[in-house]
């Protein structure tokens, strides 16, 4: 027999039934989309059209299109890149990591994390194709047996290493996303009226009957697949970041990377989260789902990776002046006082110093105020990717060879267009999928006759502490009586 606490906020308000869950989470799926739906469809599209168009004229023209120069070859597509691929890293955390942990305020979020991280991965993967510049080579960094040479990768590569973990990510990622949605699949199955939508939720649900034995290996599989995927959040981000830390630039080559880029995607990922489920609470009416505790909870996690984050940019300072290597030392002043240094002062307000506000309790639970935050952590993490890439390129160990990068047009409207691209899919998922787990939502929901007993029970408590002292004493001299 398990106790909870009656000093724990409810995960779920509203005293819902079990019925009333199935009811709510499948209305958008089952119902024309709301007014707030269309509007943010509408706009992802508009943007959308934009990353079409930019990366189409990409394609055409060639990587001339883009602000590179033979100084700063990686800017804006890798800064993107590496941006997109930490804010998968949350999804992660949240579905897999917080499983194993039994948290179960992650129960109403999983779900639309687990969605963002397969969205998010696939903006990322764009930046690579097209920074590729053949994007019909793509698959030359896959070892794959051919008849034409040598054509093999370099295993030295941590390009390579990134075409593996990122692959291996995407590939679990999908898999455990899909596997939690088939027992919710089933539901909308099952209440469905058009022969159609039967035919494709049932294709989709696998055969679920919802017996104890399809119960049992689902709950194997889930774990089995979460504790796949908790090495995956510290193994990915760690991989991408030794594409910088594995070469000699300054500004790169530090042993820090790999822990300062796992937290800052956890710290960017939670961001992108909260703006993803602050919208969907408004869009879809889920306040009763997604409370006020779920809001506070990831700020309290966006506070705690932001200061890492910001210890991380403290200590490369500390190092680089440590280490008596003039290179590296003019390296990290070029970011703070160089002709980039506003950026850096970007990354550090918005990273290090704004997420501080989530100390005061109003802030981490006031929903429009979180939202803002939520939009300036991301764009400080995107900052933080900028000014690692371009800061550390424009002036390396060579001054004659320096040089400032400007972004184009082009690439400043494919960078846009790739939030199109992740929001346009995301409305997609909310409009066709459940975007909460119902069925893990109805293991943590408290009925309206466990709320009942509950209440007796804090109103017996009240009454025993309201006993005069002689009562107390009586009473514990009884316990120890016995």
């Amino acid at each position: 027999m398990s106790y909870e606490s009656p000093i724990r906020d409810l995960l779920v308000t509203g005293g819902k039934t079990y019925s009333d869950i199935t009811k709510e989470i499948t209305r958008p799926i089952e119902n024309k989309p709301s007014k707030g739906w269309w509007i943010g469809f509408g706009l992802s599209t508009i943007v959308l059209a934009i990353w079409i168009f930019a990366t189409t004229y990409t394609m055409l023209v060639g990587l001339g299109a883009w602000g590179l120069n033979k100084t700063v070859g990686w800017a804006f597509d890798i800064t993107n890149f590496v941006f997109w691929v930490g804010i998968g890293h949350a999804g992660t955390l949240i579905s897999a990591v917080l499983l194993l942990f039994r948290q179960k305020w992650r129960m109403s979020i999983n779900r639309s994390a687990e969605a963002m991280t397969i969205f998010a991965v696939v903006c990322a993967a764009s930046f690579i194709l097209s920074h590729m510049g053949r994007p019909w080579v793509a698959y030359w960094p896959i070892p794959l047996p051919n008849a034409l040479g040598s054509l093999w990768v370099n295993f030295n590569s941590p390009l390579v290493w990134d075409v593996f973990a990122i692959s291996t990510y995407f590939s679990v990622s999908l898999v455990f996303w899909y596997v939690g949605l088939i027992p919710d699949i089933a539901t909308v199955r099952d209440r469905a009226t058009s022969k159609v939508r039967k035919f494709w939720y049932g294709f989709f649900a696998m055969g679920w009957n919802g017996s104890t034995k399809v119960w049992h290996r689902y709950e194997v599989i889930s774990l089995i697949l979460a504790a796949i995927s908790t090495p995956l959040v510290l193994s990915v981000h760690s991989i991408v970041s030794m594409d910088f830390a594995t070469s000699l630039v300054p500004g790169w080559h530090t042993t820090i990377f790999p822990p300062y880029f796992v937290a800052g995607a956890i710290f960017s990922g939670f961001g992108m989260v909260l703006t993803l489920l602050i919208v969907a609470r408004e869009v879809l009416s889920y306040k009763d789902y997604i409370t006020e505790a779920h809001l506070d909870a990831m700020c309290r996690v966006v506070m705690l990776t932001g200061t890492m984050v910001g210890l991380a940019y403290i200590t490369e300072f500390f190092v680089a002046a440590y280490s008596g290597v003039e290179y590296e030392q003019y390296a990290f002043l070029n970011r703070a006082f160089g002709p980039y240094g506003w950026s850096y002062w970007i990354m550090m307000g918005c990273n290090l110093v704004a997420p501080q506000v989530f100390w005061i309790k109003w802030a981490r639970t006031t929903p429009w105020f979180i939202f803002i935050m939520s939009i300036i952590v991301n764009i400080g993490m995107w900052f933080e990717r900028f000014v690692i890439i371009v800061t550390s390129l424009h002036r390396d160990f060579l001054p004659s060879s320096w040089s400032m990068y400007t972004p184009t047009l082009v690439e400043v409207s494919i960078l846009i267009g790739s939030f199109g691209l992740f929001f346009f899919l995301f409305f997609l998922f909310m409009k066709f999928l459940p975007s909460i787990n119902m069925s893990e939502l109805k293991s943590i929901v408290k009925t309206k006759h466990a709320l009942e007993l509950e209440k007796q029970y804090t109103e017996l408590l009240k009454n025993n502490h309201k006993m005069p002292n002689h009562a107390h004493e009586t009473k514990g001299d009884s316990v120890h009586g016995h």
